[in-house]
């Protein structure tokens, strides 16, 4: 948890503010460019942190983040067709923790329900279009 509780540091929240908006795709000193900043910031807050958590807490969750990605990634590609990620690897992958497989189960699942209602959608989009053109 970030508290502000060092007597030399007082920081305004607007510029705080300021800073998370900048910071998505500020470069690193590893010169690796930030791309999860403000969700991280976002989430923390919501899992109860302070609502300007310091940079360098957001920096390291989001490297643990990154190298969580990579290798789950890695481990993927190498589990079917070598070389290609595919969704049923990912499932595999999660099988045992039931906590990320009922997840990635109710994201595929919400995915697949976005994708026919955009369907449906584009096909009354087109219907209405064509009636107007007769």
């Amino acid at each position: 948890m970030a508290a502000n509780s060092a007597p030399d540091e007082h920081f305004e929240a607007a510029d705080f503010d300021e800073e998370a908006e900048d910071e998505q795709m500020v470069s690193t000193n590893s010169g690796r460019k930030r791309l999860f900043s403000k969700e991280l910031r976002c989430m923390m807050f919501g899992f109860g942190d302070d609502k300007n958590p310091y940079t360098e807490t957001v920096d390291l969750l989001e490297d643990l983040v990154i190298e969580y990605i990579a290798e789950t990634t890695h481990r993927a590609m190498e589990i079917g067709r070598t070389g290609r990620v595919q969704v049923e690897d990912i499932i595999f992958l999660v099988r045992k923790d039931q906590r990320k497989y009922a997840r990635v189960k109710d994201l595929l699942t919400m995915n697949e329900e976005l994708k026919k209602a955009r369907k449906a959608f584009d096909e009354i989009k087109y219907v209405g279009t064509e009636g107007k053109s007769k």
